[in-house]
């Protein structure tokens, strides 16, 4: 078991930076998740990490070890691909043992090596079929185990389930999970599918443009966007986001509607007087009843989603469209107003410009403070 550190980890082609120097330190033991859309620097970052790819600045760390120069069979780490990456003419069993041949291990600790990982994975009964027997999730499940039997320090997946219809990803992304729980070696994971990264990660690393925008628990991430950009990325549908203007009685919208602000949306908001702000809600955080309400807001409905569980309005409010989570019942008349309630401190507060998080210090007066 192994802590990993990303110390002014940088990756350039020619003059395209797509890493710029990103810190991070991933504790013994810990289930990381980097994620974000394509061409943020999620996968190069790990496979600079596998000794894949070089680095063109900063540094790495495995526990104590440097690992820049070191070739990716002497880092201690077991990698699972896309692809699976199996060999379509050797059983199962042949794929999971193949490594440990390679690297030496004493010929009688192979299978029960081997044994142990099929169990934990559910796929003893198929050691002695071929990849071309298997469906997708199997052949995923044996490219995990041929990565568990390495017993590596760190695990890395490089979205590994991008290839599963929607009912084989929750069921591996479930046994991920358990995997982690039974063996608590450390696992880097990289992924553009925010679901996965909210269910599986002990912290969630997110990525934009070759920089970390911001780290946290999932709960952190999703209830504290730092920025206009995480608060859009994290959570399913999207966070809604609205210009208003702040007035000393609240944020007045371009509909006319104002809704109050207490405590520390108040104070976020107080050097913010008379000046635009963008405020962003998650569809899940409006009502249909107003009692205990921060406020109002009406809008006239656009599109209504009945998906079973719950009913998705489209609320189209001034020039913006919101979308409303609401229970099943919820049938509103498509063109007919409706008034919708927000909960009390569910708002976040963004700046137009910079969209970094009103509760966060300016870049200018953190280097004050520095």
């Amino acid at each position: 078991m192994a802590s990993v550190s990303f110390r002014k980890l940088e990756k350039t082609y020619g003059s395209l930076r797509i890493v710029k120097g990103i810190d991070l330190e991933i504790r013994d033991r810990e289930f990381v998740v980097l994620v974000g859309p394509s061409g943020c620097g999620k996968s190069t970052t790990l496979r600079m990490l596998a000794g894949l790819e070089s680095i063109s600045g900063g540094e790495i760390r495995i526990g104590d070890t440097v690992v820049n120069a070191l070739p990716p069979r002497e880092r201690d780490i077991a990698m699972v691909f896309q692809d699976y990456a199996l060999y379509p003419h050797k059983t199962v069993f042949e794929n999971m043992a193949f490594s440990l041949k390679v690297r030496g291990i004493p010929a009688a600790e192979i299978p029960p090596r081997v044994q142990e990982a099929a169990e934990m994975l559910g796929i003893a009964h198929l050691l002695e079929r071929k990849p071309g027997q298997l469906s997708g999730g199997q052949r995923q499940r044996v490219a995990m185990g041929r990565a568990i039997v390495r017993r590596p320090k760190v695990f890395l997946f490089d979205e590994p389930l991008s290839n599963l219809d929607a009912k084989l990803r929750g069921q591996v992304r479930a046994e991920i999970k358990k995997l982690h729980q039974a063996i608590g070696t450390t696992i880097l994971y990289v992924t553009h599918d925010q679901v996965e990264a909210m269910t599986l990660a002990d912290r969630i690393v997110i990525l934009k443009g070759g920089d970390i925008e911001q780290v946290g628990t999932p709960d952190e991430v999703y209830n504290t966007p730092n920025s206009v950009f995480v608060g859009g990325f994290v959570g399913a549908p999207a966070m809604n986001f609205l210009s208003a203007t702040v007035e000393r009685d609240g944020l007045r919208f371009a509909s006319g509607d104002l809704l109050p602000l207490t405590g520390d949306l108040a104070a976020q908001a107080i050097p913010y007087q008379g000046r635009a702000v963008t405020v962003g809600i998650r569809p899940e955080h409006f009502s249909a009843d107003s009692a205990g309400a921060a406020g109002t807001l009406t809008g006239r409905v656009q599109v209504v989603e009945p998906l079973g569980s719950d009913t998705l309005v489209h609320l189209a409010v001034g020039q913006s469209v919101l979308v409303v989570r609401m229970p099943p019942d919820a049938h509103p008349a498509v063109g007919a107003d409706m008034v919708v309630a927000v909960q009390p401190g569910r708002l976040h507060l963004f700046d137009p410009t910079s969209e970094r998080s009103l509760r966060l210090p300016t870049p200018s007066s953190a280097q004050a403070a520095a």
